[in-house]
């Protein structure tokens, strides 16, 4: 069953009066009514941005999920156009997050491929200096360098996950760099 392309029933209550009743009562039916009017509308959005069926129907889901605490964040004077904006944000915010785990190559940001990709004869010595520069960088740098390299995290997902800024993190992540080569070059003398 394909639910972006069903027909919809016409309801008698309006989008501002579904609206309401979802602020009012936090009722998850009345939202489901209130976006299943103008899932044609986001999955369009979606479709135009992410160019893909498969994550046009996965952002459609997702948006969904965000409506759920926006609504009662925002002042909406007018659902559909407010729709619109949120459902575009959500899709680029994808794009900016797909981008970011595919451009990044460890050898191009990191400068020491010879440790990242040493020989086999010198894989465990590499490994081991890695991780001993690592245990050595203060913990806010430590932390960052992880979940963006090591678990291939984007720098919104390490500030939901560690609390630091957007600023901090980018910080953290350029200071550990630094502080990671010069550790390395240290021990490679």
């Amino acid at each position: 069953m394909n639910f972006f392309s069903k027909p919809i029933k016409p309801t008698s209550a309006d989008d501002e009066t579904l609206l309401a009743n979802y602020r009012q009562s936090g009722d998850l039916t009345v939202l489901g009514k209130l976006y299943e009017k103008q899932m044609p509308l986001v999955y369009g959005v979606c479709l135009k941005y992410l160019k893909d069926e498969e994550q046009a129907k996965d952002a459609v889901i997702g948006i969904f999920e965000e409506l759920i605490m926006k609504i009662k964040q925002h002042d909406i004077k007018q659902f559909r156009g407010w729709l619109y904006v949120l459902s575009r944000n959500y899709c680029l915010m994808q794009l900016r997050a797909d981008k970011k785990i595919e451009v990044i190559n460890l050898d191009d940001v990191m400068e020491f491929s010879l440790v990242l990709h040493p020989d086999d004869n010198n894989r465990e010595a590499a490994m081991q200096a890695l991780e001993k520069c690592m245990d050595k960088l203060p913990g806010n740098q430590k932390q960052s360098i992880d979940f963006f390299y090591l678990k291939e995290k984007c720098y919104k997902e390490i500030t939901i996950l560690t609390g630091f800024t957007l600023n901090e993190v980018k910080s953290y992540i350029q200071n550990g760099k630094r502080n990671l080569k010069i550790c390395l070059e240290k021990d490679s003398e």
